[in-house]
């Protein structure tokens, strides 16, 4: 069996040996094939129609970056109207909602028995004072001794020390305002027995108001006493305005901002204490400033970029940015007035590219 599969296995080796000739041409003719069907494919792909892409003409003009933030607005002053002491209301000299001037009697408590403390107290300095009188006499005629009149003397000043104790008691049942101002609801009546937590009525200065707010610690470097803030207010009808006239000294740790204190004039009393004002702080005006659409601003870790179209072609260019606002960046350099930006397709643009520009965005 072996000596018959031997001759068939030479003989089909002889015959690959002489047919091995005619068929290496026609092996690399089959490569070479190939290979220019590959390059015809990539010379196809590069010399493509150009990419379509949007475009905004880059103009200056003016913006003012300004800081928007929430606050509060407080009386420039304001209190709760307490007693000091114990006592029964005998009287309500204000009407609620009404202005008041500065010293003006609100409310009375009843004072019967210091005043006839009060009328004790007097009696018993006329005694001093005429003791006193009498000692002082008869240590000069040296009939008393210094001792005696020391005493006596003693005697009167301890009395008129009462008696302006008891004056300082009587003037706590009288609740007067402490300065000129608006008087609200009050929450008592006559006859009600106070003491000194009972919330008798408020008591606001409503000529000037004042504004707290808070903004970023990375602006705290650029408030200044007296910069001006524009507010508005639910149902204020128009904006108003303020200016900044004290910073506090500190940022604070839990919401890492700066509380800031404007003051605005409320002559009209149309503001009213404890509004809600949304408020724009101004920091920075320019006259000619470049604003871009931020989706034509890419970020990248060592530098930010952009695309503009020169000569049918995409350029990269490096940018340094300034403020961003929801749509727009501020562009401090590294574009010029009439630089035409690419906005679209900037994942499949690379500098060189050549792109038709489809449409323009207005400035």
């Amino acid at each position: 069996m072996r000596r018959r599969i031997l001759p068939f296995v030479v003989m089909t080796a002889l015959i690959g040996v002489a047919a091995a000739p005619k068929l290496l041409p026609r092996l690399h003719a089959s490569a070479a094939t190939h290979e220019t069907r590959v390059a015809s494919v990539s010379a196809a792909g590069s010399s493509g129609p150009p990419l379509q892409v949007s475009t905004f003409v880059v103009r200056a003009a003016p913006f003012v970056e300004a800081v928007l933030s929430t606050g509060t607005l407080r009386a420039e002053e304001g209190i709760e109207l307490q007693p000091e002491i114990n006592g029964k209301i005998v009287a309500i000299y204000f009407g609620e909602g009404t202005r008041v001037r500065a010293g003006d009697l609100l409310v009375k408590l009843n004072d019967a028995d210091l005043l006839a403390t009060q009328a004790r107290a007097r009696y018993r300095r006329q005694l001093a004072v005429l003791r006193e009188r009498r000692m002082s006499q008869l240590l000069k005629q040296g009939v008393a001794r210094q001792e005696e009149y020391d005493t006596a003397l003693n005697e009167m000043n301890v009395q008129d020390a009462e008696l302006a104790l008891i004056d300082a008691q009587l003037a706590k049942t009288e609740i007067r305002a402490p300065f000129a101002g608006v008087v609200g609801l009050r929450y008592v009546s006559i006859g009600a027995f106070v003491n000194a937590a009972t919330r008798i009525a408020t008591l606001q200065r409503l000529d000037r108001l004042k504004v707290d707010f808070s903004v970023p610690e990375k602006y705290a470097g650029r408030i200044r006493i007296g910069s001006r803030i524009t507010f508005s207010v639910a149902g204020g009808g128009h904006a108003f305005t303020g200016e900044i006239y004290a910073i506090d000294p500190r940022i604070d740790a839990a919401t890492r901002t700066l509380l800031i204190r404007a003051v605005c004039p409320n002559p009209s009393g149309r503001l009213l204490p404890g509004a809600f004002a949304n408020v724009e702080l101004t920091l920075t005006r320019f006259e000619n400033a470049m604003l871009v659409p931020s989706v034509a601003v890419m970020s990248g870790v060592e530098r930010t970029n952009v695309f503009v179209l020169d000569g049918g072609k995409a350029v990269q260019r490096a940018v340094a940015t300034g403020t961003r606002t929801e749509t727009s960046v501020h562009i401090l350099s590294g574009l010029e007035p009439g630089d035409v930006l690419i906005t679209s397709g900037l994942q499949q643009l690379r500098s060189g590219l050549p792109v038709l520009a489809a449409a323009s965005a207005a400035p």
